[in-house]
């Protein structure tokens, strides 16, 4: 332990120990050796410009390895790591001529490779650009192209993350800094995050708990806030969107300012949706054949506005911003599936529209405030990142007496009597981090903290309301050897308190003890806390000479239980199952081992990133033999249970440029996971993904005239079936899939247009996704889907 306290004590130690420093100079130039002035010059935590001779000098630059980036307009990209020294301080850069065409190829994928080169974790770097050409009707639909990348589809219109098939409370989903909470332990329950308004975007594939504490031991997802120039005047951007499957009409629109010092941008979105519609007639619902009308899936239509506002100040040494944003959305349940018999459904009701919103449907709120502060110090950086969230779901469906509930709703009850479930969360999070460079290390530390207050409604009961603490503290070393050696070390320490409150039912249950008959109201959730703690730890490597990059890390991640998996006593309506918690549960430890190798030529690529973990107490929901008589209508009864779990499996991409304007990729990925003890000792994990490759063909023509940035894309995936399944899972077949992307940008005197059209599932294959909410009930994806989007971005000054 005595080694720990010398650890920690050495890093806050350090903080205060001052590197030599030094200045350093920056001549820039082009091909023929002319001076370009008014490049944008970065080196640490400095930024200067180049003056009339091409120069531009940064002081007070620690000794050590740093990456250097230069950007001039009309330019390619430069960005290249360099050694600092009392030897080497006069740089020479010659930027390239920015090549539209290859302006993918030559900025952005090699920035991107140069950061995930350095980064010891398996992670994939996409932006807006990515967004609009695999527009899908959610943000993670969207990502789902990416290989370990997958998506619980709830509908059209939501949808939720998962990463090398671990979702729910296993993956982080970080936006501007803060940790994104909603309530995601539900399978219906969408991700409540406008995709239009997202910057860049990390995927860090793997536990990632030493940064983001519980609930990343599957891995993060973590948004960028959008990039507003300084000095840009006015602008912004209109985005226009179609798609035909569930006539869906939508648009976003964005407007930004920005001078020397201060800038702000906002967003409004709204989209609206229809039915959607799957390449059958008819479904079976728990044996009973359910018809469809017109193919659509009744009442899965739905409304979604978001709207969004940041503003900030930017100086040399100072930079701060606020981001405001509310996200609200009204979906329908697909009716023959939510808590009623199929069969008492009033199908002729709800056929009438395909667009109107009938009961069960869900209405949300999130609401969101964060503010984050950078401070910029001679040798160091601090960053102070404060947010706000309430998070409220509201589950609306006729009221029906199970059990013991009265038949008829009293009308002195104060809930309204179509509320079936309300949730309301207010959460408060803040976190600091200290980042400096000493020799050769550098050092980040940090401190999480956030605040959870969660109350329930409606008459009928799940989970009870919680306060939930927890705080965390960490160190972050990366040593840079050399410019081929990078070593990476993390430790972190985490405490989460969970305190539940007591709740009774509001209806008399008969009870019968011997001869005596009683009526009184049961108790569903007794008040109780919970105490968690855990240290946890990574070390990895990254080794990247030449035309090689290697990669590796191991650790220990940990999740503390979330309170569906401690006090959950009800029925599931989705599932038509009765879920019990288990106070007594430890959290999940997960012990893992990444990979990376990657192989880069100038006409090809290849990555290749193996995993394995180890959970000696994964938990998971475990059916029993008995059965619910007090509230399900005799539901089967499943339990929250711990077992030891092993997965292991990779990720492959291979990317190979045919001609010049002519490339193609393959993405693969493969997953296994066996619980090795418990009950469910052999099976698999629920929501497994199966094997999966996608083959891409990509051209890119030079058109001449107004049109630039021309692309036509096809992909082709293929599905392998799923036979290693969990009860109540059923085996999944394989399927194959085609999708086309094709997209344009026209320039006119005074405007651009941003063209893109996809068709997703082009030959109406009828399939099913392994890891769809629906895929219990045998209901095959959606459609053939053509997507129309315009955007037409604007300068006013």
């Amino acid at each position: 332990m005595k080694k720990w306290y010398a650890l920690f004590f050495s890093c806050f130690l350090a903080s205060y120990v001052l590197a030599q420093n030094t200045q350093v100079s920056v001549y820039v130039s082009n091909g023929q050796q002319s001076a370009i002035a008014g490049a944008e010059v970065t080196l640490k935590t400095s930024s200067a410009l180049t003056d009339a001779s091409g120069t531009a000098i940064l002081k007070d630059i620690p000794l050590g390895s740093y990456v250097l980036v230069v950007q001039a307009k009309g330019y390619a990209s430069y960005e290249k790591r360099v050694q600092i020294n009392l030897n080497n301080k006069h740089i020479h850069v010659k930027l390239r001529p920015e090549v539209t065409e290859l302006k993918t190829v030559e900025i952005n994928s090699n920035a991107q490779n140069l950061r995930k080169n350095n980064e010891a974790r398996n992670i994939q770097i996409v932006d807006q650009t990515f967004i609009q050409r695999h527009l899908g009707g959610s943000l993670m639909t969207s990502l789902d192209r990416l290989p370990g990348i997958s998506n619980i589809g709830i509908g059209s219109g939501q949808s939720k993350p998962l990463i090398r098939g671990l979702g729910f409370n296993r993956v982080v989903v970080i936006d501007k800094g803060i940790k994104h909470e909603g309530q995601q332990w539900g399978a219906d329950h969408g991700l409540e995050i406008d995709q239009f308004a997202t910057g860049e975007i990390e995927i860090l594939k793997g536990p990632s708990s030493f940064i983001y504490g519980s609930d990343a031991i599957g891995g993060a997802i973590n948004l960028k806030p959008v990039n507003i120039p300084l000095n840009q005047g006015l602008g912004g951007s209109v985005n226009l969107i179609g798609k035909t499957n569930n006539l869906h009409y939508g648009s976003s629109v964005n407007l930004y300012g920005s001078n020397k010092k201060w800038f702000f941008d906002g967003r409004a979105t709204y989209q609206n949706y229809a039915d959607y519609r799957v390449p059958t007639d008819k479904v079976y619902v728990y044996d009973y054949e359910v018809q469809l009308n017109k193919n659509r899936l009744r009442n899965t239509a739905g409304r979604e506005t978001g709207l969004h506002f940041n503003t900030g100040y930017v100086s040399k040494r100072f930079k701060t911003s606020l981001h405001l944003s509310n996200s609200y959305a009204k979906t329908g349940f697909f009716a023959n599936a939510h808590g009623l018999e199929p069969r008492n459904v009033d199908e002729a009701m709800h056929d009438a529209s395909n667009r109107d919103i009938q009961l069960p449907y869900q209405k949300v709120n999130h609401f969101k405030v964060i503010s984050r502060t950078e401070f910029k110090h001679e040798n160091s950086r601090t960053e102070v990142e404060l947010g706000f969230q309430r998070n409220f779901r509201q589950e609306y469906n006729r009221y029906t007496n199970h059990g013991f509930m009265p038949p008829v709703y009293p009308s002195q009850m104060s809930i309204p009597i179509n509320l079936e479930r309300e949730y309301d969360k207010s959460v408060y999070s803040g976190n600091l981090k200290h980042s400096f460079a000493l020799n050769q290390h550098q050092l980040q530390i940090g401190a999480n903290v956030d605040y959870q207050d969660n109350n329930i409604s409606g008459w009928s009961f799940l989970i009870p309301g919680f306060q939930q603490f927890n705080t965390g503290l960490f160190v972050y070393d990366k040593l840079v050897i050399n410019n081929s050696l990078i070593l990476h070390g993390a430790l972190r320490y985490d405490y989460g308190h969970t305190q539940f409150e007591r709740y009774d039912d509001w209806f008399l249950s008969q009870i019968v003890d011997g001869n005596t008959t009683i009526y009184k109201k049961l108790n569903r959730a007794k008040r109780f806390g919970r105490d968690f703690n855990s240290f946890v730890w990574s070390a990895g490597v990254n080794y990247n000479p030449s035309k090689f990059n290697f990669k590796a890390n191991v650790g220990k991640s940990f999740r503390m239980p979330i309170a569906k998996e401690l006090a959950a006593n009800g029925v599931n309506y989705h599932y038509f199952s009765y879920e019990k918690g288990n106070e007594n549960l430890n959290p999940e430890v997960a012990y893992q081992a990444d990979f990376g190798f990657g192989w880069t030529e100038k006409r090809w690529s290849i990555e290749f990133s193996p995993f394995y973990n180890y959970f000696p107490n994964y938990i998971y929901l475990n059916p029993t033999p008995y059965h619910d008589r007090a509230y399900g209508a005799g539901n089967q009864i499943f339990e929250y249970q711990q077992s030891s779990v092993m997965r292991y499996g990779a990720e492959l991409k291979i990317n190979y440029q045919l001609l010049s304007n002519l490339s193609t990729e393959f993405l693969g990925e493969y997953l296994y996971s066996e619980q090795l003890s418990g009950s469910k000792k052999g099976f698999t994990l629920p929501f497994s993904p199966a094997p999966s490759a996608l083959l891409n063909l990509t051209w890119s023509p030079k058109l001449n005239g107004k049109l630039s940035n021309s692309y036509f894309s096809v992909d082709y995936r293929l599905t392998a079936t799923q036979n290693d399944v969990v009860p109540p899972e059923k085996q999944t077949p394989g399927y194959q899939v085609i999708n086309l992307q094709l997209g344009t940008t026209l320039s006119t005197k005074k405007q651009a247009f941003e063209l893109s059209l996809q068709v997703q599932n082009l030959f109406d294959a009828n399939y099913l996704n392994h890891t769809s909410f629906y895929r219990l009930i045998g209901l095959p994806e959606a459609s053939r889907n053509i997507i129309l989007s315009l955007k037409m971005p604007f300068k006013i000054n």
